[in-house]
């Protein structure tokens, strides 16, 4: 009986003991592991920051490329019949966006969505006005009513999405 009492009295202390080293060295670690990832997090933020940055400029300047005034200035009507402007414009907002659409990875989806949704209804414009010319109207007759049409709504088509756009970068920076 004292044998046991005796082998109790050497194993019991030296139980505790590494029963605490194992929960200090696993505290250890956990807290290591924390601060890793807390750099990595830091040193991804300072590569990605610019980058989301740069994104959200590049959608603007699609939003701005496509709001209706600045396209109807930047692609003239003149010399072209109505059918043949109708295609240009279509033309240049898919190509604007095509060539922007990977930015969408660093947007929220409701931001994405706004620029999809602005886009739709920068193409809705175009063809409910170019639907209702006549036969054998002129590009600049095109863009006239164009204007008139956004005159007449007093809305900006891409407005709501540059304002959506602003209101998502100040809440991320």
């Amino acid at each position: 009986m004292e044998l046991i009492i005796d082998i109790l009295k050497i194993t019991i202390p030296g139980l505790i003991v590494a029963v605490a080293m194992y929960k200090l060295i696993k505290n250890q670690n956990e807290r290591d592991y924390k601060l890793r990832l807390l750099q990595l997090k830091q040193k991804n933020g300072e590569v990605v920051i610019p980058i989301r940055l740069q994104a959200y400029e590049r959608i603007v300047l699609l939003l701005e490329r496509i709001t209706p005034s600045n396209l109807l200035l930047r692609i003239s009507g003149s010399g072209h019949t109505a059918s043949d402007y109708h295609r240009m414009l279509l033309s240049e907002i898919r190509n604007e966006f095509s060539h922007n659409m990977s930015q969408q990875i660093y947007m929220s989806e409701q931001g994405w969505q706004q620029v999809k949704h602005a886009r739709e209804e920068v193409v809705n414009l175009i063809n409910r006005t170019y639907q209702e010319m006549p036969d054998k109207s002129k590009g600049t007759d095109l863009a006239k009513r164009i204007l008139e049409s956004i005159l007449a709504t007093e809305t900006d088509p891409t407005a709501r999405a540059i304002n959506f756009i602003k209101q998502e970068i100040a809440q991320v920076f």
